[in-house]
């Protein structure tokens, strides 16, 4: 009886080990976003129309640096007490701020009148010299007075001009 048992059991534990042993299905294809024109003219170093594994890292980093060059000058803008960091008063003046900027851009470069700046009406007012917030930056749908992201590393917030 015991050596029954004990030969279902190593059967049992072995089919298991099996199944987890299993490759995972493969992913199937994502669509890759498409890289604007400039962005690819930058770190495109080899010139072959795509972005390597180390091109989009100097891209990223290039990215977040712009971003940490945003965060700063907002913190020296707004931090009032000067302690380096944004106290709940200073980070709902930020908001407002933001806010009243966001509204101007929309009534200055929103030619369609759709509540949102889509790629084009964003291009136009950097052609015009305006300075906007890095990606992810900025007062949009996920920004300060925004619903968190959730599925962004770290419940990080995603924001900027509303973008289609």
């Amino acid at each position: 009886m015991k050596t029954t048992s004990f030969v279902t059991l190593s059967a049992l534990l072995a089919s298991c080990a099996f199944a987890v042993a299993q490759e995972k299905p493969a992913r199937p294809d994502r669509p890759q976003r498409e890289i604007p024109p400039a962005m690819l003219e930058k770190f495109d170093a080899d010139k072959d129309g795509k972005l390597s594994p180390d091109e989009r890292k100097a891209m990223r980093a290039a990215m977040e640096e712009k971003r940490e060059a945003f965060r700063a000058k907002m913190l020296e803008k707004f931090d009032t007490d000067k302690d380096g960091k944004l106290s709940d008063e200073e980070k709902a003046t930020m908001r407002e701020a933001m806010k009243a900027r966001h509204e101007e851009m929309l009534a200055k470069y929103d030619a369609n009148k759709d509540g949102k700046l889509d790629k084009g009406e964003i291009q136009a007012a950097r052609d015009a010299g305006e300075e906007l917030p890095p990606p992810g930056m900025g007062n949009g749908p996920n920004g300060p007075d925004g619903p968190p992201n959730h599925g962004r590393k770290g419940g990080a917030r995603r924001s900027g001009p509303p973008v289609e």
